[in-house]
């Protein structure tokens, strides 16, 4: 299995920053992709930004220039620096990773998940 926790929520006032940061651990074998998605209240959760070993990295177009994304592939951590907030910006933010991993050693086995963080909520008031 993995678990991904996260950590760097919290309060701040419009235009201040903030920064999110996620770790994965267990029985990993690659990491594909880790993104940060959020959902604020009354809302669908909805993709903020995304590193992937296939598609890049990509923003969504409210945050494009404001967030940026970054992973320590050494360590299975990814981070988010969140700059010039607004209030719009006020969700639970979770990390999300796609993953191999280990099933079984012999013979060797892998599967693929996709795995949740807790979530950590930004609230941008103030």
């Amino acid at each position: 299995q993995v678990q991904l926790v996260e950590s760097g929520g919290g309060l701040v006032q419009p235009g201040g920053s903030l920064r999110l940061s996620c770790a994965a651990s267990g029985s990993i074998v690659n990491i594909n992709s880790m993104a940060w998605y959020r959902q604020a209240p009354g809302e669908q959760r909805e993709l903020v930004a995304i590193m992937s070993n296939f598609s890049g990295t990509n923003y969504a177009a409210s945050v494009k220039g404001r967030f940026t994304i970054s992973r320590d592939y050494s360590k299975n951590t990814v981070s988010l620096q969140m700059n010039s907030l607004k209030p719009e910006d006020t969700a639970v933010y979770y990390c999300n990773a796609g993953a191999t991993t280990v099933v079984t050693i012999t013979p060797f086995q892998s599967r693929y998940l996709e795995v949740w963080g807790q979530g950590t909520l930004v609230t941008v008031s103030s």
